[in-house]
């Protein structure tokens, strides 16, 4: 026997779910797992596809120990944890930039951001750009095997456009990289020409991520100098090599200026063993 309200009740959970199929359809999430369905709106970019596109140099690569592009070196699980809650922070605070910087050279704050770069760029739906901002000794275009000259000086002085200073790799990060050493970087960071260059990375590409890697912050004033642009920022020290002493200063600093998510410990010779991972 056929009841009136077992059948309304069933219109009812039909219409329900197809309004939450519409509602799906209209808002799909920012990350997707199933990469092979979808085409990044990215890839259709006027301003992206301008970008020269960067073939990677998997020599140079390999010997400047970036492990997240291909991923078959398990040191890149590392990397995409920090990834991770990179990303969190970013979202629940809504930033975009992030520095990374160390007490001094040699604690490989550029290997890390180079492999947090690659590590952003397996997220389809995200747009990365990395800027090399140690102008002092850039390391970022010989770490990708970059022989072509490249200046992030013009850039900076506005002689030259994104398209100049910028390669493409994929079709979601961006590598601005520079060949060659500043004299005085710390005016040309506090300059209102950098500052608009700054915000012409942000209109032309509309990155979801900007990377900047600084120079070591106990070495030059550089670093003080920029942070008034960047939402917070990554400290990179060195097992062995960096004393309590420095990372302390330089959290207290930081903290002072801008809003430091974490430090990543680099070069440690050790690493907790946990069962099947």
């Amino acid at each position: 026997m056929h009841h009136p309200a077992e059948g309304s009740s069933d219109e009812a959970m039909e219409r329900i779910q197809t309004a939450l199929l519409k509602a799906k359809r209209k808002s799909p999430p920012l990350w997707i797992a199933d990469r092979t369905s979808v085409v990044s709106p990215v890839a259709t970019d006027v301003h992206w596809g301008a970008l020269p596109a960067y073939l990677p140099d998997t020599a140079a690569l390999t010997a400047s120990r970036v492990v997240t592009l291909g991923r078959t070196d398990p040191a890149h699980g590392a990397f995409d944890m920090v990834r991770t809650r990179l990303l969190q922070y970013l979202r629940q605070n809504g930033w975009t930039s992030v520095a990374v910087t160390s007490p001094r050279e040699g604690c490989g704050k550029s290997l890390v951001a180079l492999n947090l770069a690659f590590s952003l760029s397996h997220q389809k739906e995200c747009r990365t750009a990395l800027v090399d901002l140690d102008l002092r000794r850039p390391r970022i275009a010989r770490a990708l095997g970059i022989r072509k000259s490249m200046s992030m000086e013009s850039f900076l002085k506005r002689q030259s456009g994104v398209a100049d200073a910028f390669l493409r790799h994929g079709n979601n990060l961006a590598l601005g990289v520079n060949s060659q050493s500043v004299r005085l970087p710390a005016e040309l960071l506090q300059s209102a020409d950098a500052a608009e260059a700054l915000r012409n990375i942000k209109q032309t590409l509309k990155p979801d991520v900007i990377i900047y890697d600084l120079p070591p912050m106990l070495a030059t004033d550089d670093v003080a100098a920029f942070l008034p642009n960047v939402d917070c920022v990554i400290l990179v020290v060195a097992a062995e090599e960096s004393t309590f002493s420095e990372i302390d200063l330089c959290e207290r600093e930081l903290s002072q200026r801008s809003n430091v998510v974490g430090v990543v410990f680099n070069k440690c010779r050790y690493a907790p063993e946990i069962h099947g991972y």
